[in-house]
């Protein structure tokens, strides 16, 4: 099978693009496997999940997002914003609606956040602070600014899902072993969280302003999490940190995003770059393949390294 790919990104929060609509489509299977191959940097491209663009009878199109270990997320608010610059380049229009698993979302691009810089606004919701929609086993309907003791006995954190689990904490230092071993940690204890969940570290910068470092489950520590940024943003003007209604700059590992939550419509809208860094080719057979041709879009690379670059210069 000759199999046609887009490697792109979100705060450098990496992805391949398959699109099942032109030749073929896969079974969940086949999705898993791919998923399992393709995301391995040691024998495969190396990403940090498959975003599959599929028909929808409901939508414009419709996004699978699977994780290197081969589950499924719920939502990807990263890879949203790259298959809705798919999608929009596919279908010529500046908004789309794309189905989830969740949800039905809108993306549309937005002015580049800088130069040349491919950028797009997803929505992401819902936002749900009831503790049975991530689930987590906790003796109160909500969990908003507590100790969990098996986790930790120090750190507070608030549960939300959007639609992804989450678990976010506010520090006034964030150390990436700390991140790793409390997210390890979370995605242990299946009789708190039996589904697993995404743990965030979040620093108060300044007003409207934050750092976000993310254990996303079922990977680990990426650049950035679309999902997790969106939820840290909420829960900082949730605790009064922020403010509802206004823009919030996001900083993390990959670069930044701008996000807005709303507390009337249990959602925040999300906006940052959705870059195309590789045209791939492969071919696939027995569950194993070979790239037979690449392109690198260097003038996109290079221009989202402008980006980072202004922000840590």
């Amino acid at each position: 099978m000759k199999l046609p790919l887009i490697k792109c990104h979100g705060s450098k929060n990496e992805f391949l693009i398959i699109d099942e609509t032109q030749q073929f489509q896969l079974s969940n299977d086949q999705r898993i496997q791919f998923s399992q191959v393709l995301c391995d940097p040691s024998n495969g491209i190396g990403a940090d999940g498959i975003l599959f663009y599929i028909s929808s009878q409901v939508a414009d199109a419709c996004m699978k997002m699977l994780n290197p270990d081969g589950s499924e997320a719920e939502m990807c608010g990263n890879g949203l914003r790259c298959i809705g610059r798919y999608c929009s380049e596919q279908l010529d229009k500046s908004s789309v609606l794309i189905e989830t698993m969740k949800a039905n979302l809108e993306v549309c691009r937005v002015a580049d956040i800088i130069k040349n810089v491919d950028s797009f606004e997803a929505e992401i919701k819902p936002v749900c602070l009831e503790v049975k929609s991530l689930p987590m086993m906790a003796d109160s309907e909500n969990f908003v600014d507590k100790i969990i003791p098996s986790l930790s006995k120090s750190l507070k954190f608030t549960a939300l899902s959007i639609p992804n689990p989450h678990l976010i904490t506010f520090v006034d230092e964030i150390d990436e072993n700390v991140v790793r071993k409390i997210g390890e940690r979370a995605n242990e204890l299946v009789e708190i969280l039996p589904r697993g969940v995404n743990v965030s570290f979040v620093k108060l910068l300044a007003p409207q302003q934050i750092f976000v470092m993310t254990y996303e489950r079922g990977v680990g520590i990426t650049n950035a999490c679309g999902t997790a940024m969106s939820a840290s943003s909420f829960v900082s003007c949730y605790l009064n940190h922020n403010q509802f209604g206004q823009t919030i700059k996001v900083l993390n590992k990959g670069g930044m995003v701008n996000c807005t939550a709303d507390l009337s419509k249990l959602m925040v809208k999300l906006s940052g770059n959705a870059t195309f860094a590789q045209d791939i080719e492969i071919n696939w057979q027995d569950q194993s393949f070979i790239i037979s041709r690449i392109r690198n879009r260097d003038d996109e690379t290079q221009a989202y390294q402008q980006l980072v670059d202004s922000i840590n210069g």
